[in-house]
């Protein structure tokens, strides 16, 4: 029996992109004791333009503005450019348990996939996974239930007693939401760990990374690890068991 999970990325982009361009154009950061202005611009028109569903900021007099990226370091020149906020997300290769689990011997099978979240936002991003069904992982109308934690935390360890059949998930990255992290035996602070901590999928969505600040141009790698287990004492249905979740990469 072979156990199948695909993945699925969505990609939430808000870019805003004004190019304009005349031969030369004045500006500076003015400052005083209490403010500064680092974005004045001069120019000779501009503004804002509406309708019922849209809205367009507009300036001119800017030279050269634009986005311009390298290995380590990524320029947004002129005064439009600096209101714009890039994300990315890539990666989420579809996974494919690595064990067939027999479904009167039990066992344990393992997956993982990873995504690179990336932003130029100064506010930073946050990153969740939510599962399309419940449970998520289904063979017609056979199913494997999502794991359970044995209280309020994520579980240090992965549990599967003799009765259980069930599939959890541990999120492993540097910026892995404090309820994945691990100290001693208990998950919820401390540091983040490729082994722990566990948890259950759910059709509402769960936050496994988040930060402040822009982390482009190189982003920042999470990996999902996932885990099908089969108690000894389940007669679990043969089949190939898929499920499909959805990860969401969001401005903070």
């Amino acid at each position: 029996m072979r156990f199948l999970y695909y993945q699925w990325l969505v990609m939430t982009m808000l870019v805003l992109t004004l190019l304009h361009a005349t031969p030369t154009v004045l500006s500076q950061v003015r400052s005083s004791s209490n403010f500064q202005m680092e974005r004045d611009t001069l120019n000779t028109a501009g503004g804002f333009g509406t309708s019922t569903n849209f809205r367009l900021e507009s300036s001119v007099g800017e030279d050269a503005a634009g986005r311009s990226t390298s290995t380590t370091f990524a320029l947004q020149a002129g005064f439009q450019q600096q209101d714009t906020v890039t994300l990315s997300l890539s990666g989420g290769d579809a996974v494919v348990m690595d064990t067939a689990i027999g479904g009167i011997t039990g066992g344990v099978s393992n997956g993982s996939t990873s995504v690179v979240a990336t932003t130029d936002g100064a506010a930073g991003y946050s990153l969740t996974i939510v599962a399309t069904t419940d449970p998520l992982l289904q063979s017609g109308s056979d199913t494997i239930a999502d794991y359970v934690p044995a209280g309020a935390p994520a579980d240090a360890a992965f549990l599967t007693a003799s009765g259980d059949a069930h599939l959890g998930f541990s999120p492993f990255g540097a910026d892995t939401s404090a309820r994945f992290l691990v100290s001693g035996s208990v998950c919820g602070s401390g540091s983040a760990s490729s082994t722990a901590c566990w948890d259950g999928l759910s059709t509402a969505p769960v936050t496994i990374a988040s930060a402040a600040g822009a982390n482009a141009p190189a982003g920042v790698t999470t990996t999902v690890f996932f885990r099908v287990g089969l108690g000894t004492s389940v007669t679990q249905a043969p089949g190939t068991y898929v499920g499909t979740t959805t990860i969401t990469l969001q401005s903070l």
